[in-house]
């Protein structure tokens, strides 16, 4: 390993005369060599930089690591994902000056430092020759408004922390946030109004995500959203990304958009959530061997098949060429007569109905977030509650592995003009644990009263259900604070007033056969 020399707060100047602060590590001599470059709103030094700067540099890799504008000492005001694209490519025109720049680059980071190597990928030109990324994706939208849903408790613990960071003391925010988060959400005040529970003040890019919502072809989102552009991306990709993390669906349709266009990125799941630092060991293994292979020309640490998994349930790793994984199928479980749960098709039978009161919303428990440990929880205390049905099937005669995307085809009809459809897969333990697996969300609007066919997407899976378990399924209105609760009366997701319950019924006959699409593989050996 090379000895390596940390020059501090390298001003970097934007077009607009805004000046962003960089630390550039160097491998001892300051020779010509390929870059890494990070670009972060959280900081350049502490761990992270140690780590990542370091390590990187010790490789023989120059490692730039930029404070984004508005934070750490970089000039300008943060303005949440709107600047990544402009400021982006104006360090990369930076980078191309230095004495040391060697003809080639690379980019690397988590998260919010994952979405700014997708603002800048598609433009880069050439010289980008690789792209490392972590629990990320190319636009952050549909996970601030999954499903149609507004993810409250992600999106509030978000502009809290980086709120918090901003003020003395900043780098306790990540410790705060949640806490601070959680004590808002459970004040009773409007959505509207909870930054000033959280924070004490107006936060903006709060309340922008409550104008302008999830619509995709809202102007806001312009520069926000760069998913359209991913299968324009030349440089080799390879993605990281955790079972229980906030933005994992959408990092599989960038994984796809890379596939459809022809390319092979390679692609990790563990079974991790957003913050969870287990995932920090093998994310540097894995950019390493990439960097090696895509920026020095040394290929021998790169593993043969692109795609590892983690199958949950069993606890083993498999490599795989794709995903999905080659010979899965989609296996229908019918929501049944008396609350069952089988391949079977459902016999004629009466709707299963409970009452949803917005006032006191189904809590989650568990489940994505984007600070929380988001690992599997009992769902027992859950399932005891009246407004969620409990669909189980009998105890499973073999092992049954589900390796893939999961979707839900609900036939529902609400008393309320507006109504959410939370579905979840629990796998139910002999001694009666009912552990969350998956979930999703759905918000139905446009004042509809009659039955409707309701398609929930949930997070995918790879988990095997053992011998003598039970698969389960969950169908509620709510899922409190991870989502907004719904009013019922399809009024701006902002406003508080009236809140009507809805009275749900969930249809299961041959004619509404409602069921869970499960991604069944063959048994492992």
């Amino acid at each position: 390993m090379r000895r390596v020399r940390l020059q501090r707060d390298l001003p970097v100047p934007m077009p607009d005369g805004v000046r962003l602060l960089a630390d550039h590590y160097a491998p001892a001599g300051g020779e010509r060599a390929p870059v890494i470059l990070v670009r972060s709103p959280y900081g350049r030094r502490g761990l992270f930089g140690w780590f990542y700067g370091r390590g990187f540099a010790r490789q023989g890799f120059h490692v730039v690591i930029q404070s984004c504008r508005g934070g750490f000492g970089s000039g300008g005001l943060l303005d949440p994902l709107g600047d990544e694209h402009e400021d982006g490519l104006a360090t990369v025109a930076w980078l191309r000056k230095q004495p040391w720049y060697g003809g080639s680059f690379a980019m690397f980071g988590p998260s919010y430092l994952g979405y700014a190597q997708w603002a800048v990928a598609p433009y880069a030109g050439s010289e980008l020759k690789a792209m490392a990324l972590q629990i990320t994706a190319s636009q952050f939208r549909d996970a601030a408004y999954v499903g149609g849903a507004f993810a409250l408790e992600s999106a509030l613990s978000w502009t809290t922390l980086t709120d918090g960071m901003s003020r003395r003391f900043g780098g306790a925010s990540v410790l705060t946030a949640p806490r601070l988060t959680r004590r808002a959400v459970l004040s009773g005040r409007p959505v509207a109004e909870l930054d000033l529970a959280s924070a004490g003040r107006p936060l903006p890019f709060y309340r922008d995500l409550l104008t302008h919502h999830g619509d995709p072809a809202a102007p806001y989102w312009d520069k926000r959203d760069f998913s359209a552009k991913v299968g324009e991306v030349e440089a080799a990709v390879t993605m990281l990304g955790g079972w229980y993390d906030v933005f994992l669906p959408w990092q599989l349709k960038d994984y796809a958009a890379l596939r459809a266009a022809g390319r092979r990125p390679y692609l990790t799941i563990g079974p991790w959530y957003h913050i969870d630092a287990r995932h920090g060991r093998p994310t540097m293994t894995e950019a390493s061997a990439w960097f090696r292979a895509h920026l020095l020309g040394d290929r021998s640490l790169l593993r043969p098949d692109p795609v590892r998994i983690y199958v949950t349930g069993a606890e083993e790793w498999r490599d795989h060429p794709d995903w999905p994984v080659p010979g899965m199928r989609e296996q229908r479980w019918h929501l049944q007569h008396g609350f069952g749960l089988g391949v079977e098709g459902p016999l004629e039978a009466e709707p299963d109905r409970f009452r949803y009161h917005p006032s006191h919303p189904t809590p989650s428990i568990g489940g994505p977030v984007l600070l929380g440990d988001s690992r599997p929880r009992d769902q027992r205390r859950l399932e005891q509650r009246r407004d969620v049905l409990v669909y189980s099937s009998p105890a499973l005669e073999s092992d049954v592995e589900m390796v893939g995307p999961v979707r839900a085809e609900l036939f529902v009809r609400s008393s309320t003009p507006s109504a959410d459809v939370v579905v979840r897969v629990c796998d139910v333990h002999p001694d009666g644990r009912s552990m969350n697996v998956c979930e999703g969300v759905r918000r139905l609007g446009g004042g509809q009263n009659g039955v409707r066919r309701v398609d929930v997407d949930l997070w995918p899976m790879a988990h095997r259900f053992r011998r003598g378990h039970r698969i389960r399924v969950h169908v509620a209105a709510g899922a409190y604070p991870a989502i907004a609760r719904n009013h019922g009366t399809g009024d701006l997701l902002g406003a508080g007033g009236t809140m009507a319950p809805a009275d749900v019924e969930v249809f299961h006959s041959p004619d509404r056969p409602s069921a869970v699409v499960l991604p069944l593989c063959a048994p492992h050996a």
